[in-house]
């Protein structure tokens, strides 16, 4: 971050993004770590937090006078699919940002996963948000021109680096473990940079794994409560390969290689425009 400008309001709220979803995952921790306590931070005050969290985001964006583009959806496999969302686009970002969080979170579960497919989803956001933040490539590529958000690509050459200098150490088998305090920053980051940049709908393509771990918890949940019965051995869906016999490395690397197809289909949609 040394190399990027600390005065532009865009690193100044993903720092603020990153250092509060990481001191509600450092309270979880602490408390299953030190205080001994299996459950961590109630779920509906961790929820609670990360709503509050995600709104302060959510309205500086949508209150921004200078984005031009502060309550748009965009769609990215058209050209000039602009949906102005008006007030909507608040509890939407919300929705983004909380949800990305968790579904990093979820994912979390074996050595150097989510780490490993976070520095994949950072290094194909960079690329966009590069090109969001430069006019010439904007106009060319058909990606909405956000002045500033160029700055923002210095952070996610920062996440990647941390997220890379990690995975040497959570590797399996791993020494050190990321937690809540990481997972859940990590998540908050990748959301609020699609927030930013209107890169929402990508988001849920380079971020598919993502996405399929925290969908198989929730019919894990449905399916039981529904019909008592469950639709995999074990949610999140890592866990049911492994219980497959799969080994813990093959499921890591299969994961890998989806998360890095789905990255570079989220490239291609590029030149779908």
């Amino acid at each position: 971050l040394l190399w990027g400008d600390l005065t532009n309001k865009y690193i100044l709220v993903m720092i603020f993004s990153l250092v509060g979803f990481g001191a509600i995952g450092f309270v979880d921790d602490y408390l299953k770590v030190v205080k001994r306590d299996s459950k961590g931070l109630c779920g509906c005050y961790k929820f609670g937090a990360q709503a509050l969290l995600a709104l302060a985001i959510s309205m500086f964006i949508y209150m921004n006078p200078k984005d031009p583009y502060n309550d748009v959806l965009s769609i990215p496999f058209f050209k000039k699919w602009l949906f102005d969302l008006g007030w909507f686009y608040v509890p939407f970002s919300i929705v983004v940002i909380v949800g990305s969080s968790n579904a990093v979170n979820l994912t979390d579960g074996i050595d150097g996963l989510a780490v490993g497919l976070v520095g994949i989803a950072v290094l194909a956001t960079g690329i966009l948000v590069y090109i969001s933040g430069n006019f010439k490539f904007s106009q060319y590529l058909q990606v909405l021109y956000i002045p500033g958000t160029g700055e923002l690509t210095v952070f996610c050459g920062a996440i990647l680096g941390a997220s890379l200098g990690f995975l040497w150490y959570n590797s399996y088998p791993a020494d050190v473990f990321m937690g809540d305090v990481g997972s859940l920053s990590l998540g908050g980051v990748l959301g609020t940079l699609a927030v930013i940049t209107k890169q929402e709908i990508v988001l849920a393509v380079v971020g598919g794994i993502f996405v399929i771990e925290t969908l198989s918890v929730v019919f894990q949940v449905a399916s039981f409560k529904l019909t008592g019965k469950r639709m995999f051995r074990m949610a999140p869906i890592h866990h049911h390969f492994e219980l497959k016999g799969w080994p813990e490395p093959k499921v890591i690397v299969r994961f890998w290689i989806v998360g890095i197809m789905l990255a570079l289909l989220s490239l291609a949609t590029l030149k779908l425009r």
